[in-house]
């Protein structure tokens, strides 16, 4: 059976996405939840409109966002921490904290989801975190971490 997607459905696909199914998890369970739709001719045609539509909204999306790319690419976002004597944090440094920083330093306000932290920031120094932008655009970002 073949469902067209209403909504991002882990583990089979993202929106407007043709895919194929079980008929009875499509009948049971995606189109009663309204995740998916019946492939019908109509409703084909109406997705490949759809398509095209959606097509010209992200060519426009990452046109914005290369110049977020640009920005992240260059600075580095200074993240404040309270430390010991021996250059080692109380706690620390998470997703929230430097998306506040990204937010307060270069005005971009970011999920702090997309943010990836490579590892626990539990000391002073530089470090470099993964933001994902959007489905086909990562970028690392630099940033340090100072004593307050």
């Amino acid at each position: 059976m073949e469902v067209i997607l209403i909504q991002d459905v882990d583990k089979l696909g993202d929106k407007n996405d043709l895919v194929k199914v079980k008929p009875g998890y499509g009948r049971n369970f995606l189109i009663p939840q309204g995740l998916a739709m019946v492939a019908s001719p109509s409703n084909k045609k109406a997705w490949e409109d759809l398509k095209r539509q959606d097509a010209r909204r992200e060519d426009k999306i990452m046109k914005e966002l290369q110049t977020v790319v640009e920005k992240l690419k260059t600075a580095t976002v200074k993240v404040g921490a309270k430390a010991g004597t021996n250059e080692k944090l109380f706690g620390t440094v998470t997703s929230l904290q430097l998306a506040d920083a990204i937010k307060k330093q270069l005005s971009i306000p970011i999920d702090r989801k997309k943010i990836q932290m490579p590892e626990e920031v539990k000391t002073l120094g530089a470090f470099v975190a993964v933001i994902d932008l959007h489905k086909d655009l990562k970028v690392d970002l630099n940033f340090e971490v100072f004593a307050e």
